[in-house]
Protein backbone atom coordinates (compact mmCIF):
# COMPACT_ATOMS: atom_id res chain seq x y z
CA UNK A 1 0.00 0.00 0.00
CA UNK A 2 1.49 3.44 -1.03
CA UNK A 3 1.66 6.70 1.66
CA UNK A 4 -0.97 7.75 -0.31
CA UNK A 5 -3.16 4.85 0.41
CA UNK A 6 -2.44 4.93 4.20
CA UNK A 7 -3.25 8.29 4.48
CA UNK A 8 -6.02 7.96 3.07
CA UNK A 9 -7.53 5.04 4.66
CA UNK A 10 -6.01 6.68 8.20
CA UNK A 11 -8.35 9.86 7.29
CA UNK A 12 -11.26 7.60 6.65
CA UNK A 13 -10.66 5.45 10.30
CA UNK A 14 -10.77 9.16 11.85
CA UNK A 15 -13.90 9.49 10.27
CA UNK A 16 -15.90 6.48 11.44
CA UNK A 17 -15.14 7.10 15.35
CA UNK A 18 -16.17 3.27 15.45
CA UNK A 19 -17.47 2.81 19.27
CA UNK A 20 -17.74 6.24 20.25
CA UNK A 21 -20.63 8.50 20.03
CA UNK A 22 -20.35 12.13 19.79
CA UNK A 23 -20.91 15.63 17.86
CA UNK A 24 -19.13 16.66 14.19
CA UNK A 25 -19.71 19.59 12.20
CA UNK A 26 -16.88 18.38 10.39
CA UNK A 27 -16.07 20.64 7.34
CA UNK A 28 -19.38 22.96 7.56
CA UNK A 29 -17.25 25.67 6.79
CA UNK A 30 -19.12 27.65 9.84
CA UNK A 31 -17.92 30.97 10.77
CA UNK A 32 -19.07 30.98 14.15
CA UNK A 33 -18.13 34.44 15.75
CA UNK A 34 -20.80 35.20 18.91
CA UNK A 35 -22.65 32.75 21.13
CA UNK A 36 -25.38 32.94 18.92
CA UNK A 37 -23.59 31.89 15.94
CA UNK A 38 -22.49 28.31 17.99
CA UNK A 39 -26.32 28.01 19.04
CA UNK A 40 -26.52 24.79 16.80
CA UNK A 41 -22.87 23.32 17.94
CA UNK A 42 -23.69 24.14 21.59
CA UNK A 43 -27.27 22.27 21.53
CA UNK A 44 -26.44 19.30 19.72
CA UNK A 45 -23.70 19.14 22.23
CA UNK A 46 -26.22 19.36 25.45
CA UNK A 47 -28.94 16.83 23.29
CA UNK A 48 -25.69 14.29 23.15
CA UNK A 49 -25.88 12.42 26.40
CA UNK A 50 -22.47 10.58 26.43
CA UNK A 51 -20.43 13.08 24.42
CA UNK A 52 -17.22 11.18 23.71
CA UNK A 53 -15.57 13.93 21.16
CA UNK A 54 -16.21 16.73 19.69
CA UNK A 55 -15.33 17.14 15.59
CA UNK A 56 -15.11 21.28 14.66
CA UNK A 57 -12.25 20.94 11.94
CA UNK A 58 -12.63 22.77 8.96
CA UNK A 59 -15.01 25.52 10.83
CA UNK A 60 -13.63 28.81 11.98
CA UNK A 61 -14.15 29.66 15.55
CA UNK A 62 -14.20 33.26 17.55
CA UNK A 63 -13.89 33.85 21.29
CA UNK A 64 -17.59 34.01 22.12
CA UNK A 65 -18.25 31.02 20.25
CA UNK A 66 -15.72 29.49 21.83
CA UNK A 67 -16.93 30.44 25.25
CA UNK A 68 -20.40 29.25 24.48
CA UNK A 69 -19.17 26.27 23.66
CA UNK A 70 -16.74 25.05 26.57
CA UNK A 71 -19.91 26.18 28.77
CA UNK A 72 -21.50 23.34 27.11
CA UNK A 73 -18.47 20.61 27.87
CA UNK A 74 -18.58 21.42 31.50
CA UNK A 75 -21.36 19.07 31.62
CA UNK A 76 -19.60 15.99 30.13
CA UNK A 77 -17.67 14.47 32.40
CA UNK A 78 -17.01 11.34 29.72
CA UNK A 79 -15.30 13.12 26.88
CA UNK A 80 -12.54 12.12 25.49
CA UNK A 81 -11.63 12.79 22.21
CA UNK A 82 -11.58 16.82 20.94
CA UNK A 83 -10.83 16.89 17.46
CA UNK A 84 -10.04 20.45 16.54
CA UNK A 85 -7.87 21.05 13.43
CA UNK A 86 -8.13 23.82 11.08
CA UNK A 87 -10.57 25.78 13.41
CA UNK A 88 -9.69 29.10 13.56
CA UNK A 89 -9.09 30.15 9.79
CA UNK A 90 -9.08 33.81 9.79
CA UNK A 91 -9.01 34.51 13.04
CA UNK A 92 -6.42 37.25 14.98
CA UNK A 93 -4.12 35.54 16.71
CA UNK A 94 -4.88 37.01 19.82
CA UNK A 95 -7.82 35.58 19.47
CA UNK A 96 -6.76 31.83 19.44
CA UNK A 97 -5.02 31.76 22.67
CA UNK A 98 -8.37 33.23 24.83
CA UNK A 99 -10.29 30.59 22.77
CA UNK A 100 -8.12 27.72 23.29
CA UNK A 101 -8.52 28.69 26.77
CA UNK A 102 -12.08 28.73 27.10
CA UNK A 103 -12.07 25.30 25.33
CA UNK A 104 -9.99 24.08 27.93
CA UNK A 105 -11.24 25.23 30.64
CA UNK A 106 -14.59 23.73 30.14
CA UNK A 107 -12.52 20.63 29.46
CA UNK A 108 -11.03 20.65 33.01
CA UNK A 109 -14.45 22.20 35.12
CA UNK A 110 -16.40 18.85 33.23
CA UNK A 111 -13.13 16.51 35.06
CA UNK A 112 -12.87 15.04 31.12
CA UNK A 113 -10.31 12.53 30.25
CA UNK A 114 -9.07 13.40 27.20
CA UNK A 115 -7.57 10.48 25.49
CA UNK A 116 -6.64 12.65 21.98
CA UNK A 117 -6.14 15.86 21.10
CA UNK A 118 -5.82 17.22 17.68
CA UNK A 119 -5.04 20.35 16.87
CA UNK A 120 -3.46 20.19 13.50
CA UNK A 121 -3.39 23.01 10.76
CA UNK A 122 -4.13 25.38 12.71
CA UNK A 123 -1.21 28.13 12.64
CA UNK A 124 -1.30 29.87 16.04
CA UNK A 125 2.65 29.69 16.90
CA UNK A 126 4.18 29.80 20.14
CA UNK A 127 1.17 32.08 21.27
CA UNK A 128 -1.02 28.89 20.81
CA UNK A 129 0.66 26.82 23.14
CA UNK A 130 0.16 29.74 26.08
CA UNK A 131 -3.64 29.15 25.66
CA UNK A 132 -3.15 25.51 25.71
CA UNK A 133 -0.92 24.97 28.54
CA UNK A 134 -3.19 25.13 31.35
CA UNK A 135 -5.16 22.22 29.78
CA UNK A 136 -1.67 20.32 29.07
CA UNK A 137 -0.93 20.42 32.45
CA UNK A 138 -4.47 19.39 33.84
CA UNK A 139 -5.40 16.21 35.29
CA UNK A 140 -7.75 16.34 31.62
CA UNK A 141 -4.91 15.51 29.82
CA UNK A 142 -3.13 12.49 32.59
CA UNK A 143 -4.78 9.87 30.35
CA UNK A 144 -3.76 11.45 26.73
CA UNK A 145 -2.56 9.36 23.94
CA UNK A 146 -2.90 11.07 21.67
CA UNK A 147 -1.32 14.44 20.21
CA UNK A 148 -1.41 16.15 16.68
CA UNK A 149 0.12 19.06 16.55
CA UNK A 150 0.82 19.24 12.54
CA UNK A 151 1.20 22.22 10.58
CA UNK A 152 0.96 24.50 13.89
CA UNK A 153 3.92 27.16 13.46
CA UNK A 154 4.76 26.11 16.76
CA UNK A 155 9.12 27.14 16.30
CA UNK A 156 11.32 26.50 18.55
CA UNK A 157 9.81 28.80 21.45
CA UNK A 158 6.03 27.29 20.89
CA UNK A 159 8.07 23.49 21.20
CA UNK A 160 10.12 24.51 24.67
CA UNK A 161 7.14 25.54 25.69
CA UNK A 162 4.79 22.52 24.78
CA UNK A 163 7.71 20.38 26.46
CA UNK A 164 7.56 22.45 29.56
CA UNK A 165 3.62 21.69 29.64
CA UNK A 166 4.29 17.82 28.97
CA UNK A 167 6.69 17.53 31.22
CA UNK A 168 4.85 19.13 33.97
CA UNK A 169 1.66 17.18 33.31
CA UNK A 170 3.65 14.15 33.25
CA UNK A 171 5.53 14.81 36.87
CA UNK A 172 2.10 15.78 38.75
CA UNK A 173 0.26 12.80 36.86
CA UNK A 174 3.01 10.47 38.54
CA UNK A 175 2.65 11.71 41.79
CA UNK A 176 -0.91 11.20 41.11
CA UNK A 177 -0.31 7.41 40.50
CA UNK A 178 -0.98 7.54 36.67
CA UNK A 179 1.95 8.67 34.93
CA UNK A 180 1.05 10.57 31.71
CA UNK A 181 1.50 7.35 28.98
CA UNK A 182 1.45 9.00 25.42
CA UNK A 183 1.52 6.54 22.79
CA UNK A 184 1.19 9.24 19.38
CA UNK A 185 2.62 12.49 19.01
CA UNK A 186 2.33 14.53 15.22
CA UNK A 187 4.25 17.19 14.97
CA UNK A 188 5.19 17.87 11.23
CA UNK A 189 6.10 21.21 9.84
CA UNK A 190 6.93 23.33 13.05
CA UNK A 191 10.07 25.06 12.31
CA UNK A 192 11.31 22.99 15.38
CA UNK A 193 14.54 23.08 14.62
CA UNK A 194 17.43 21.44 16.90
CA UNK A 195 16.82 23.24 20.03
CA UNK A 196 13.15 22.54 19.22
CA UNK A 197 14.03 18.68 18.46
CA UNK A 198 16.22 18.83 22.25
CA UNK A 199 13.11 20.02 24.10
CA UNK A 200 10.86 17.34 22.70
CA UNK A 201 13.10 14.85 23.31
CA UNK A 202 12.93 15.33 27.24
CA UNK A 203 9.29 14.65 27.00
CA UNK A 204 10.06 11.73 25.07
CA UNK A 205 12.65 9.90 27.39
CA UNK A 206 10.66 11.05 29.78
CA UNK A 207 7.71 8.96 28.88
CA UNK A 208 8.97 5.75 27.69
CA UNK A 209 5.71 4.18 26.12
CA UNK A 210 5.51 6.05 22.79
CA UNK A 211 4.38 4.21 19.29
CA UNK A 212 4.02 6.79 16.65
CA UNK A 213 6.56 9.34 16.50
CA UNK A 214 5.73 11.61 12.90
CA UNK A 215 7.70 15.04 12.80
CA UNK A 216 8.67 15.48 9.00
CA UNK A 217 10.04 19.17 7.38
CA UNK A 218 11.39 20.37 10.90
CA UNK A 219 14.16 21.72 9.89
CA UNK A 220 15.96 19.29 12.31
CA UNK A 221 20.14 18.30 11.93
CA UNK A 222 22.43 16.18 13.66
CA UNK A 223 22.36 17.86 17.11
CA UNK A 224 19.00 17.71 17.40
CA UNK A 225 18.12 13.99 15.26
CA UNK A 226 20.43 12.45 17.64
CA UNK A 227 18.73 14.05 20.98
CA UNK A 228 15.61 12.47 19.31
CA UNK A 229 17.24 8.87 18.48
CA UNK A 230 18.41 8.82 22.41
CA UNK A 231 14.84 9.21 23.09
CA UNK A 232 13.46 6.45 20.82
CA UNK A 233 15.72 4.14 22.56
CA UNK A 234 13.89 4.35 25.47
CA UNK A 235 10.43 3.84 24.15
CA UNK A 236 10.83 0.13 22.70
CA UNK A 237 7.68 -0.03 21.66
CA UNK A 238 7.86 2.45 19.14
CA UNK A 239 6.04 1.10 15.40
CA UNK A 240 5.73 4.16 13.28
CA UNK A 241 9.03 6.56 13.10
CA UNK A 242 9.36 9.22 10.72
CA UNK A 243 11.64 12.01 10.49
CA UNK A 244 11.59 12.57 6.38
CA UNK A 245 12.68 15.96 5.19
CA UNK A 246 15.24 16.53 7.98
CA UNK A 247 19.25 16.84 7.80
CA UNK A 248 20.32 13.10 9.31
CA UNK A 249 23.75 12.91 7.74
CA UNK A 250 26.21 10.72 8.93
CA UNK A 251 26.50 11.61 12.28
CA UNK A 252 22.87 11.56 13.04
CA UNK A 253 22.97 8.41 10.85
CA UNK A 254 25.28 7.09 13.86
CA UNK A 255 22.58 7.87 16.67
CA UNK A 256 19.90 6.43 14.47
CA UNK A 257 22.01 3.16 14.12
CA UNK A 258 22.66 3.72 18.15
CA UNK A 259 18.72 3.80 18.92
CA UNK A 260 17.45 0.83 16.28
CA UNK A 261 18.88 -2.13 18.20
CA UNK A 262 16.21 -0.94 20.71
CA UNK A 263 13.14 -0.67 18.39
CA UNK A 264 12.56 -4.14 17.57
CA UNK A 265 8.95 -3.55 17.24
CA UNK A 266 9.09 -0.66 14.33
CA UNK A 267 7.10 -1.44 11.91
CA UNK A 268 7.62 1.98 9.22
CA UNK A 269 10.68 3.55 9.04
CA UNK A 270 10.72 6.92 7.43
CA UNK A 271 14.27 8.85 7.07
CA UNK A 272 13.51 10.14 2.74
CA UNK A 273 14.87 12.87 2.24
CA UNK A 274 17.10 13.36 5.08
CA UNK A 275 20.69 13.53 3.38
CA UNK A 276 22.03 10.36 4.39
CA UNK A 277 23.99 9.43 1.65
CA UNK A 278 26.08 6.26 1.39
CA UNK A 279 28.22 6.21 4.92
CA UNK A 280 24.83 7.05 6.82
CA UNK A 281 23.17 4.19 4.42
CA UNK A 282 25.75 1.37 5.43
CA UNK A 283 25.45 2.44 8.76
CA UNK A 284 21.60 2.18 8.94
CA UNK A 285 21.79 -1.18 6.88
CA UNK A 286 24.22 -2.71 9.80
CA UNK A 287 21.71 -1.55 12.40
CA UNK A 288 19.18 -3.27 10.43
CA UNK A 289 20.22 -6.21 9.39
CA UNK A 290 19.94 -8.47 12.31
CA UNK A 291 16.04 -8.50 13.92
CA UNK A 292 13.32 -5.97 12.96
CA UNK A 293 11.25 -8.80 11.40
CA UNK A 294 8.31 -6.90 11.82
CA UNK A 295 9.24 -3.75 9.68
CA UNK A 296 6.64 -3.26 6.63
CA UNK A 297 7.54 -0.04 5.26
CA UNK A 298 11.27 1.20 5.10
CA UNK A 299 10.92 5.18 2.76
CA UNK A 300 14.73 5.90 1.84
CA UNK A 301 14.38 7.97 -0.85
CA UNK A 302 15.98 10.72 -1.99
CA UNK A 303 19.66 10.83 -0.37
CA UNK A 304 22.16 10.77 -2.22
CA UNK A 305 22.74 7.61 -1.41
CA UNK A 306 25.05 5.30 -4.09
CA UNK A 307 25.23 1.58 -5.43
CA UNK A 308 27.30 0.25 -2.08
CA UNK A 309 24.44 1.88 0.04
CA UNK A 310 21.47 0.68 -1.85
CA UNK A 311 23.57 -2.88 -2.12
CA UNK A 312 23.77 -2.87 1.73
CA UNK A 313 20.11 -1.69 2.18
CA UNK A 314 18.59 -4.77 0.35
CA UNK A 315 20.85 -7.30 1.68
CA UNK A 316 19.59 -5.80 5.39
CA UNK A 317 15.67 -6.55 3.88
CA UNK A 318 16.74 -10.35 3.77
CA UNK A 319 15.24 -11.31 6.57
CA UNK A 320 11.94 -8.42 6.99
CA UNK A 321 9.18 -11.31 5.90
CA UNK A 322 6.75 -8.77 6.41
CA UNK A 323 8.14 -6.50 4.21
CA UNK A 324 5.48 -4.49 1.69
CA UNK A 325 7.14 -1.18 1.00
CA UNK A 326 10.85 -0.25 0.02
CA UNK A 327 11.00 3.24 -1.34
CA UNK A 328 14.66 3.82 -2.31
CA UNK A 329 13.85 6.40 -5.47
CA UNK A 330 16.04 9.23 -6.26
CA UNK A 331 19.34 7.74 -5.19
CA UNK A 332 22.63 7.92 -7.64
CA UNK A 333 22.45 4.23 -7.69
CA UNK A 334 23.20 3.89 -11.47
CA UNK A 335 21.74 1.60 -14.03
CA UNK A 336 24.36 -1.43 -12.69
CA UNK A 337 23.65 -0.65 -8.70
CA UNK A 338 20.28 -0.72 -9.40
CA UNK A 339 20.44 -3.90 -11.71
CA UNK A 340 22.74 -5.27 -8.50
CA UNK A 341 19.72 -3.88 -5.67
CA UNK A 342 16.97 -5.76 -7.97
CA UNK A 343 19.15 -8.99 -8.12
CA UNK A 344 19.64 -8.89 -4.09
CA UNK A 345 15.87 -8.34 -3.69
CA UNK A 346 14.91 -11.25 -6.17
CA UNK A 347 17.41 -13.84 -4.39
CA UNK A 348 15.66 -13.22 -1.07
CA UNK A 349 12.14 -12.50 -1.88
CA UNK A 350 12.03 -9.17 -1.15
CA UNK A 351 11.56 -7.79 -5.15
CA UNK A 352 7.65 -7.26 -4.71
CA UNK A 353 8.65 -4.89 -2.20
CA UNK A 354 10.53 -2.54 -3.72
CA UNK A 355 9.04 1.12 -5.28
CA UNK A 356 10.01 3.05 -8.42
CA UNK A 357 13.43 3.52 -9.01
CA UNK A 358 12.75 6.54 -11.43
CA UNK A 359 14.54 9.54 -10.94
CA UNK A 360 17.96 7.81 -9.60
CA UNK A 361 20.66 9.88 -10.26
CA UNK A 362 23.44 9.16 -12.67
CA UNK A 363 26.52 10.41 -11.45
CA UNK A 364 28.06 7.78 -9.72
CA UNK A 365 31.26 9.58 -8.78
CA UNK A 366 32.35 9.35 -4.77
CA UNK A 367 30.93 12.34 -3.26
CA UNK A 368 32.13 14.51 -0.18
CA UNK A 369 30.54 13.18 2.85
CA UNK A 370 31.84 15.32 5.44
CA UNK A 371 29.55 15.79 8.29
CA UNK A 372 28.80 19.38 8.63
CA UNK A 373 25.33 20.90 8.17
CA UNK A 374 26.15 23.76 5.85
CA UNK A 375 23.33 24.16 3.73
CA UNK A 376 24.25 22.33 -0.06
CA UNK A 377 23.12 23.68 -3.17
CA UNK A 378 21.58 19.74 -5.20
CA UNK A 379 22.32 19.59 -8.79
CA UNK A 380 19.13 17.61 -10.59
CA UNK A 381 19.83 15.85 -13.49
CA UNK A 382 18.57 13.12 -16.05
CA UNK A 383 18.39 9.59 -15.55
CA UNK A 384 17.53 6.38 -17.54
CA UNK A 385 14.78 4.65 -15.16
CA UNK A 386 14.77 1.33 -14.55
CA UNK A 387 11.70 -0.60 -14.58
CA UNK A 388 10.86 -2.77 -11.25
CA UNK A 389 8.18 -5.05 -12.64
CA UNK A 390 9.89 -5.78 -16.25
CA UNK A 391 13.17 -6.71 -14.39
CA UNK A 392 10.47 -9.13 -11.80
CA UNK A 393 9.62 -10.75 -15.17
CA UNK A 394 13.12 -11.22 -16.58
CA UNK A 395 12.64 -8.95 -19.97
CA UNK A 396 15.30 -7.23 -21.14
CA UNK A 397 13.47 -4.12 -22.38
CA UNK A 398 13.99 -0.94 -20.61
CA UNK A 399 10.95 1.49 -19.97
CA UNK A 400 10.38 4.95 -17.89
CA UNK A 401 8.75 4.61 -14.94
CA UNK A 402 6.39 7.47 -14.09
CA UNK A 403 7.75 9.69 -10.64
CA UNK A 404 7.41 8.39 -6.79
CA UNK A 405 5.32 10.25 -6.16
CA UNK A 406 5.59 10.83 -1.88
CA UNK A 407 2.75 11.87 0.52
CA UNK A 408 4.33 14.37 2.59
CA UNK A 409 2.59 16.46 5.00
CA UNK A 410 -0.79 18.85 3.28
CA UNK A 411 1.25 22.22 1.92
CA UNK A 412 -1.56 23.93 2.84
CA UNK A 413 -1.43 26.77 5.24
CA UNK A 414 -5.25 27.28 6.70
CA UNK A 415 -4.99 30.16 9.05
CA UNK A 416 -4.32 33.76 7.33
CA UNK A 417 -2.89 36.40 9.79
Amino acid sequence: MSEVDLDEVIKQLAKTHVGLNGVSFESKSLKLDTEEDAKDVVDAINKCENLEYLHLGGNTLGVDAAKAIAKALEAHTEFKRALWMDMFTGRMKTEIPQALKYLGAGLVLAGARLSELDLSDNAFGPIGVEGLAALLRSPTCYALHVLKLNNNGLGITGAKLLSQALLDCYQSSNEAGRPLALKVFVAGRNRLENEGAKALAKVFKMVGTLEEVTIPQNGIYHVGVTALCEAFALNPNLRLLNLNDNTVREKGAIAMAEALPSLQNLIHLNLGDCLLKTKGALLLAEALTDGHSKLQEVHLGFNEITAEGGLALAKAMKNKKDLKQLELGGNMFGKIGRKHLILELKESSRLDALGSLSEDEEDEDNDDEEDNDDAESEEESGSDDVSVEESKHETTQESETSKLQFSLVDDSVTVSR
